[in-house]
């Protein structure tokens, strides 16, 4: 199935990007009168006749529109340090997408090796991966902030950090929290860095009520850890 995105629609109709237009023409030449499948990034699904097959500019007619297409029953932001490796970072981001998240947010810890994040590319990724794995709500990527200040500012109905936190506390499997949760909760899940987060940090996400959470037995990566978590949620909600 291919999918084409478009966040500018003006009554019945929807036009395409140039770099979409390109692809939806020269590529897969597609002319006046194909009908396509277009996502605006918000949600809706829209089944589309295309009535102008310029690979600068294409315009489709919309014939329908499906609200709600792919979605998850839940709210998933992540608050993920970038890997030393970007590439690494990336490939979370990917995954992240097909299975199921809203928002992620790079920060950026005490102890993180890459101090520095350019959302523009993982932006790019995400919208690949939205339109790869059927969906038609595209992810926020936030730009970078500190891991102080995105525990300071945080909110939702669910807030979980994955530590180790060392014998100072308790924590519970995500699988026995989740299974706690309310219905469709707005959840935020922090992955520390490679070298994990740092005591203080930890305290105070516990401090402004985050959930100490284990994700098993194994040490995992930061991007396996974070990818990990994405899947516990979503099968949590479809299983």
């Amino acid at each position: 199935m291919e999918i084409f995105f478009s966040a500018d629609t003006g009554g019945n109709l929807v036009f395409l990007g140039e770099e979409e237009s390109a692809h939806c023409v020269r590529v897969l030449r597609h002319r006046s009168g194909d009908e396509i499948t277009v996502v605006d990034g918000e949600g809706t699904m829209m089944r589309c006749r295309l009535k102008d097959d310029s690979p600068k500019g294409a315009t489709a007619e919309i014939l329908e529109r499906h609200p709600g297409w792919g979605g998850h029953p839940y709210r998933l932001t992540m608050a993920v340090c970038p890997t030393k490796n970007n590439d690494r970072f990336e490939w979370f981001v990917e995954k992240a997408v097909e299975i199921g998240v809203d928002v992620i947010v790079p920060v950026i810890g005490e102890r993180s090796e890459r101090k520095v994040f350019k959302p523009e590319r993982s932006r790019k990724i995400a919208l690949s991966a939205m339109k790869q794995s059927l969906k038609a709500r595209l992810p926020r990527i936030e730009g970078p902030t500190s891991v102080k200040d995105f525990i300071i500012t945080s909110s939702g109905d669910l807030k979980l950090i994955c530590y180790c936190f060392e014998g100072e506390t308790t924590r519970r499997s995500i699988e026995e929290v989740l299974a706690e949760a309310t219905e469709g909760a707005d959840i935020t899940i922090m992955i520390g860095p490679e070298g994990d987060f740092s005591p203080e940090e930890a305290r105070l996400a516990v401090g402004n009520g985050f959930i100490p959470v284990h994700l098993g037995p194994s040490r995992l990566r930061t991007e396996t850890a974070a990818v990990t978590a994405a899947t516990a949620v979503y099968l949590h909600h479809i299983g």
